[in-house]
C-alpha cells in the first residue's frame, strides 16, 4: 500500500536538540571573541583608567563561553516545552552575543581614533606652548641686541663703544658688575681696562695663562666660572649673600692692525679680550639660556663695532698723513717749480749776456775773415769763426740740459744732406786735430741715404761732442769715424734692455762709431761718462777739463731721437770707441714747411744789397756796432739807434728793413711792430720787420712771428749768416708784393 506521508528529515525532539548544539555553539565562540577585542582595546589605549574591571568582565565572559561549550557534551533529553524554551533562549543569546561582537568590532576603532586625537591635541598644545615660550624669548633677546647694537653702532668711538657696552648689558641683565679685561703689550696679562661700578682701579692685570681665562677663551661660548676666579674678584666682600653668578664670553679683536687703547699692541695675530658679568648676590637668580645667547651675541656685535672704529682711526690717521703728504709735496712741488723758474730765468740772462759778446765776435771775425789776410791770418781767422760757432753751441748745451730735464725741449725735425753734415764734422775737427798731429778719417756706407729727415742741429751736436772728446783725450795717433745704416739684428743691445728699436717703411737707423787711440777709460769710470760734469778718476786719464755736459747732451739727444748710445775701453792707455744710434726718416715721406729764419736753400738769388736803406735797434752799443758793420760790409745804407722812440722818430719811407734786438721788453717790441704797421698802411711802404734774438726756444720764435715780426736771425750772426738772411727776407717780401 502506498502512502503519500512527507516524513520529516530530523524528527521533532532531535531538531530542536541541533539549534541549541548550534546556538551553544555560536555563544562560545562569541564569549571567547568579546575578550580578545577587549584586551586590544585595553593594548591600544593609554588613557583607558579601569583595565582590571575589563580583565575581569573578560575572564567572566570566557568562563561563559567555556559553560556553553561544555553544554555541547552535556545534553539530556528533555521534555518538549523545556526544550523549547532553552532553544529559544540559546538562539536569542547568542544573536545578541553576535551582535555585540560585531558591533565591538567597528566600535573599538573609532574609540581608540578619538582617544589618539585627543592625546595628539594635548601634545600639540604643550609643544605650541613651549615654542611660544622660546618665541618671546628670541624676541626678547632681539630686542635686547638690537638696542645694544644700536647704542653700539651710534658711534665710532672705540672708548665710547665698550663704556657703552656694559652700562646696557647691566641695564639689561641688571648685573651687579660687569668688566672687560684687555690683553697687554707683552701678551702675558689680561689688564683691567673697563668696569661698571668702578669699584676697582682700572689697570689692575692677571696673568693670562689660568684655567678659567683659558676655558673661555677655548670657546665662543659664554662661559660659567667660579665667582672665586682672579678675574671675577670685582665686588666687596660681604659674608650675608652668597655671590651671585658669574658667566664670561670672549670678544674676538678680529685681527686689527695699529690697533691701541690705553697703549694696547699693534695686534697682527688673533687675540681676544674678556669681558666678565656677574650676576647681584642679594638674589637667587640664575643664568638662563636666552640671556647667555644675548651676552654672545653682544660680544660678537662688540668685536664688529671695534673693528670698525679701528679701521676708521686707521683711515683717518691715514687720510690726515696722506693730507700732510699732499701738503709737503705741494709745497716741494711749488719749491721746485720756484727753482725751475729762477734757473730758467738765470739761464736765459746769461744766455743772452752771453751771446751779446758773441755776436760781436763772430761779427767782427767774420768781416776780419772778408779782408786781405795772409794764408796763415786766414787760418787763424776761420778757427776762431769755427771755435765761436762752437762755443755758441755749447753755450745753448745749458739751455738745452734744462729743457730736456723738464722734458719742455722738442725736436726741430727738416730735411737735410745727411753726407754733408758729417764731412762737416770732419772739416769743424780738421784744424783742432791737426794742432795735435792727429789723423782722422770719415767713412760712410754707399747704403747710407744722402739726404734724412730729423733734427740736423741735434745731430751736428751729438757727433761734434763725440769727436771732440776723441780728439780732446788723444795725444796722438788716429781719429776714426764711420757711419752706416744700421741693420734689425745690431740694433737690439744688451745694454739697454728696455728699448726696442723698430725700424718702419718711412724711417730708418744710422749707427755711428768714432774710435781713437788714446788714453783709453778705466772699467770703473765707464758708468759715470754720462753724468754731468762727470770726471776720470784715474790719474793717468784724467783730463783738467772733465767731460762738461757733453756727453750728458748727448745721451738725452740720442735717446730722444729714439735710440741709444755706449762707450767701450779696454782699458788706460788703450783707447776707446764710442757707439750710437738715433733714428731718422727718409726725406721722401716728410712735408717741410720752412719758416722764413731756417737755413736758406742752396741757390740765394741776391748777394749784394748796395743802397738798401736799414734800421738797426739796440740798447748795446758794441752789438749795435756789430750788426751795423755786418750790413755795411753788405753794402747797406744803415742808420742805428738804441731805443723805440728813437727807431719811431727815424724811421723812413726809404727804410726797406728793420733789424730790432729783442732784448727789449715784449711789450716794447710789440709796440714798435704795431706803431710801424700804423705808421705805413699801404703794404708796399711797410718795412721788413727782423727780430735780433739769443732765445733758442722754438715757442719764442713763433711768438715774434706772430707779433708782427717779419722774420727772425739768432745771434750771434756772421756775415754768411746776415747775407743769407737778407737774401731771403727780401724775396719773401717780394713774393707777398706779387701775391
Amino acid at each position: 500500500m502506498e502512502c503519500n506521508c512527507i516524513e520529516p528529515q530530523w524528527p521533532p525532539d532531535e531538531l530542536l536538540m541541533k539549534y541549541q548544539y548550534i546556538s551553544d555553539f555560536f555563544i562560545a565562540l562569541a564569549y571567547f571573541s568579546i575578550p580578545l577585542e577587549l584586551i586590544y582595546f585595553v593594548k591600544k589605549s593609554a588613557v583607558f583608567p579601569y583595565k582590571w574591571v575589563l580583565v575581569q568582565f573578560g575572564a567572566f565572559i570566557v568562563l561563559c563561553g567555556a559553560t556553553h561549550l561544555i553544554n555541547l557534551w552535556t545534553f539530556n533529553v528533555h521534555t518538549r516545552t523545556v526544550a523549547i524554551v532553552m532553544t529559544t533562549a540559546k538562539v536569542l543569546t547568542a544573536a545578541v552575543s553576535c551582535a555585540t561582537a560585531l558591533m565591538l568590532v567597528h566600535i573599538i576603532p573609532d574609540l581608540l581614533s578619538v582617544k589618539t586625537r585627543e592625546l595628539f591635541l594635548k601634545n600639540k598644545a604643550a609643544e605650541l606652548d613651549r615654542e611660544m615660550g622660546i618665541i618671546r624669548t628670541q624676541e626678547e633677546t632681539g630686542r635686547h641686541v638690537r638696542m645694544l647694537t644700536h647704542e653700539i653702532r651710534s658711534t665710532l668711538n672705540r672708548h665710547t663703544i665698550l663704556k657703552t657696552t656694559l652700562v646696557e648689558l647691566g641695564r639689561t641683565l641688571g648685573l651687579e658688575e660687569c668688566a672687560l679685561w684687555m690683553p697687554t703689550r707683552s701678551g702675558l696679562e689680561l689688564q683691567l681696562s673697563y668696569t661698571l661700578r668702578h669699584q676697582n682701579p682700572v689697570g689692575f692685570t692677571v696673568p693670562i695663562q689660568s684655567p678659567a681665562i683659558n676655558q673661555v677663551f677655548s670657546t665662543n661660548r659664554a662661559v660659567k666660572i667660579s665667582p672665586n676666579s682672579p678675574v671675577a674678584r670685582l665686588r666687596p666682600a660681604s659674608g650675608k649673600y652668597m655671590l651671585g653668578e658669574v658667566v664670561a664670553v670672549r670678544v674676538p679683536l678680529l685681527h686689527l692692525n695699529n690697533f691701541q687703547i690705553y697703549d694696547w699692541p699693534e695686534l697682527t695675530t688673533k687675540r681676544y679680550a674678556l669681558m666678565v658679568l656677574m650676576l647681584p648676590s642679594d638674589s637667587a637668580r640664575q643664568w638662563h639660556v636666552h640671556e647667555l645667547e644675548l651676552v654672545e651675541v653682544v660680544a660678537d656685535q662688540v668685536a664688529v663695532a671695534l673693528s670698525h672704529a679701528a679701521i676708521l682711526e686707521e683711515s683717518t690717521r691715514a687720510r690726515d698723513l696722506l693730507m700732510e703728504q699732499n701738503v709737503a709735496l705741494d709745497l716741494a712741488r711749488r719749491e721746485a717749480e720756484t727753482a725751475v723758474r729762477a734757473r730758467n730765468d738765470f739761464l736765459a740772462v746769461m744766455n743772452h749776456e752771453m751771446r751779446t759778446p758773441m755776436h760781436a765776435i763772430i761779427a767782427l771775425s767774420s768781416l776780419l775773415q772778408e779782408t786781405d789776410l795772409t794764408p796763415e791770418q786766414r787760418l787763424m781767422v776761420e778757427t776762431i769763426l769755427k771755435s765761436s760757432n762752437l762755443l755758441a753751441t755749447l753755450i745753448n748745451d745749458v739751455l738745452d740740459l734744462s729743457r730736456l730735464e723738464d722734458g719742455s725741449l722738442e725736436l726741430d725735425i727738416a730735411t737735410f744732406n745727411l753726407h754733408a753734415l758729417l764731412k762737416e764734422v770732419l772739416n769743424l775737427i780738421k784744424p783742432v786735430a791737426s794742432i795735435k798731429r792727429l789723423f782722422v778719417t770719415l767713412s760712410l756706407s754707399s747704403d747710407l741715404p744722402e739726404y734724412a729727415a730729423g733734427d740736423e742741429k741735434r745731430l751736428m751736436q751729438i757727433i761734434l761732442n763725440i769727436v771732440g772728446n776723441a780728439v780732446k783725450f788723444s795725444k796722438e795717433g788716429s781719429i776714426s769715424i764711420s757711419a752706416v745704416m744700421a741693420k734689425p739684428d745690431s740694433l737690439r743691445d744688451p745694454r739697454a734692455p728696455d728699448l726696442f728699436p723698430l725700424p718702419g717703411d718711412g724711417n730708418f737707423y744710422m749707427r755711428v762709431q768714432v774710435k781713437d787711440t788714446g788714453l783709453g777709460i778705466s772699467q770703473q769710470d765707464i758708468p759715470k761718462l754720462f753724468t754731468k760734469f762727470a770726471e776720470s778718476q784715474s790719474p793717468a786719464s784724467r783730463n783738467p777739463g772733465g767731460n762738461g755736459l757733453g756727453l750728458a747732451i748727448c745721451k738725452r739727444f740720442v735717446n730722444l731721437m729714439g735710440g741709444n748710445i755706449w762707450i767701450e775701453s779696454e782699458g788706460l792707455g788703450k783707447g776707446s770707441t764710442a757707439v750710437f744710434y738715433v733714428k731718422l726718416g727718409f726725406p721722401a715721406r716728410l712735408n717741410d714747411s720752412r719758416l722764413p729764419h731756417m737755413r736758406a736753400p742752396a741757390k740765394l738769388g741776391q748777394t749784394n744789397f748796395s743802397g738798401l736803406k736799414v734800421l738797426v735797434i739796440d740798447d748795446n752799443g758794441v752789438s749795435r756796432t756789430a750788426t751795423k758793420g755786418l750790413l755795411v760790409h753788405l753794402g747797406c745804407d744803415v742808420t742805428t739807434v738804441s731805443s723805440a722812440e728813437e727807431c719811431l722818430q727815424a724811421i723812413t719811407k726809404e727804410h726797406r728793413v728793420i733789424f730790432m734786438d729783442v732784448s727789449l721788453s715784449p711789450s716794447d717790441s710789440y709796440n714798435v711792430a704795431r706803431s710801424v704797421h700804423e705808421m705805413f698802411p699801404k703794404r708796399h711802404e711797410k718795412p721788413l720787420i727782423v727780430a735780433l734774438t739769443s732765445n733758442t726756444d722754438k715757442a719764442a720764435k713763433e711768438s715774434l712771428l706772430r707779433v708782427g715780426m717779419d722774420g727772425v736771425v739768432l745771434k750771434p750772426v756772421s756775415v754768411e749768416k746776415m747775407r743769407v738772411a737778407l737774401s731771403e727776407l727780401l724775396e719773401h717780401k717780394k713774393g707777398l708784393f706779387e701775391a
